[in-house]
């Protein structure tokens, strides 16, 4: 492939959506059939056939485990560019489904490595992307132009431009989509936040949320450090619509092994804590406050980098203010993971994962009647199958993830240029700066001290 370091990352996403709308472009209807199912299981005609691609830490320890135990869920194919982890998922399927049933009617689950060879599948209701963030948006736009419903790891973009993107295809195509994270789905957060639309703390004035550093210590190697390709990676599908750079395990993933990734801190594939772990805190943030289709007007903020020019290179602390139209102020940073809701007669505040404390303390014992705001309360995967069977939207559709993203993405963007930036939420455009619109639609490759 000698020509593809010169595609550029919005010509990549218009080719791949198109080469998988070319692959099919009918519709998916529900339900497609489940192939050996477990006749104890819900008959095929109420099972919902999903397509799994990328089978890293996140795919095999989380979002698989929980679709094998679902009784109206079966996953038939998966996708991985590293063939190690492609066999453990295919593998850890067939126990599942065919270790010991007497029915012997399991007929296995089909793995590939090319993403488009799973989405041309017409036996597929709807797929699960659970790869590195640089390749969300492209697998999610092709995704839903091959007739499938999206579940999409979050952060699901990593541009303001993608996530509009996304929303618009979402919509025009009528597909089903759930950002995937759980975080509306813990009690202690569906709890504060009908609490605080249902006015229990009065008029909401301003929010505080918090996420953890991580563990971005400063990384011994330089930029362009190298090593050999582990011949189980294709690499070059690997970095995909990414910059193309030499292999180094520290950019990657460790070999062999569900180990924590290490281009989770380098920004060609990802953008660090203020997405990874934003997007699930800020999206409770604006869910209580009920801004999840608009954003900001202002926002200012503050970061530290790591060293110049090293291999991992993602923001290792922040600080960012955010003024709303109305008078709401939001301030996220590097702290423990928590939100708290602050309005004129007390405060909400929720600690992940379990504490949830007000003030006054007897706020946490109102009760909310048939005629206010409810929620409903479900497992993010359940909630992306009934949806995909009902056609109902999800509780974190496209249009609501891209908020939820770009408010992140703004707040990188302020701390990146150093300077106060005015934002139009409906436009979704700085006014009268150049310098940031240009990060509109390509990420943040590179510190500004790099």
């Amino acid at each position: 492939m000698p020509n593809r370091a010169r595609i550029t990352r919005r010509s990549f996403l218009n080719n791949t959506a198109a080469l998988a709308g070319a692959a099919w472009a009918a519709p998916a209807i529900v339900p497609a059939a489940v192939l050996g199912a477990d006749p104890e299981k819900p008959a095929p005609s109420r099972r919902i056939a999903v397509g799994m691609i990328g089978m890293g830490r996140q795919a095999q320890l989380v979002n698989m485990k929980q679709l094998l135990k679902m009784p109206d869920a079966a996953i038939l194919a998966v996708c991985d560019v590293d063939a190690w982890r492609l066999a453990g998922a295919k593998q850890a399927i067939a126990k599942e489904y065919g270790g010991g049933k007497p029915s012997g009617t399991y007929r296995g689950c089909d793995a590939c490595v090319e993403f488009r060879d799973l989405l041309a599948r017409r036996d597929l209701d709807a797929v699960m992307i659970s790869t590195p963030d640089h390749w969300h948006t492209p697998m999610a736009l092709a995704a839903m132009e091959a007739g499938k419903d999206v579940s999409l790891e979050k952060p699901i973009t990593r541009t303001i431009a993608e996530g509009r993107r996304l929303a618009e295809t979402a919509n025009r195509l009528g597909r089903v989509f759930r950002v995937d994270s759980e975080f509306r789905s813990l009690a202690h957060f569906h709890r504060a936040c009908e609490l605080v639309r249902n006015g229990r703390i009065g008029k909401l004035h301003a929010i505080r949320s918090g996420v953890p550093a991580g563990d971005n210590v400063d990384c011994p190697y330089p930029a362009g450090a190298s090593l050999p390709v582990p011949k189980d990676l294709d690499y070059e599908r690997w970095q995909g619509p990414a910059p193309r750079a030499a292999y180094h395990e520290e950019r990657v993933h460790p070999p062999k092994t569900l180990g924590r990734p290490g281009w989770m801190r380098v920004l060609d594939y990802c953008d660090g804590m203020i997405t990874n772990w934003g997007a699930h805190l800020n999206d409770i943030v604006l869910w209580g406050a009920n801004s999840e289709r608009t954003g900001p007007v202002q926002i200012e903020g503050r970061g530290q980098y790591p060293p110049s020019r090293r291999l991992w290179n993602v923001l290792k602390t922040f600080e960012i203010a955010y003024d709303y139209a109305g008078g709401l102020r939001l301030v996220y940073k590097t702290d423990k993971p928590y939100v708290r809701f602050e309005g004129s007669e007390g405060w909400i505040q929720v600690d992940y994962p379990k504490g949830l404390t007000a003030e006054p303390a007897k706020l946490l014992d109102a009760q909310i009647g048939p005629d206010g705001v409810h929620f409903r309360l479900k497992s993010d995967k359940q909630d992306f199958i009934d949806c995909v069977k009902t056609r109902q939207e999800t509780l974190e559709p496209a249009e609501v993830g891209h908020r939820v993203t770009s408010l992140c993405h703004l707040g990188h963007i302020a701390v990146h240029l150093g300077t106060k930036l005015t934002w139009d939420p409906d436009k979704e455009r700085f006014l009268d700066n150049d310098a940031a619109n240009q990060f509109l639609d390509q990420p943040i490759h590179a510190p500004r001290h790099a």
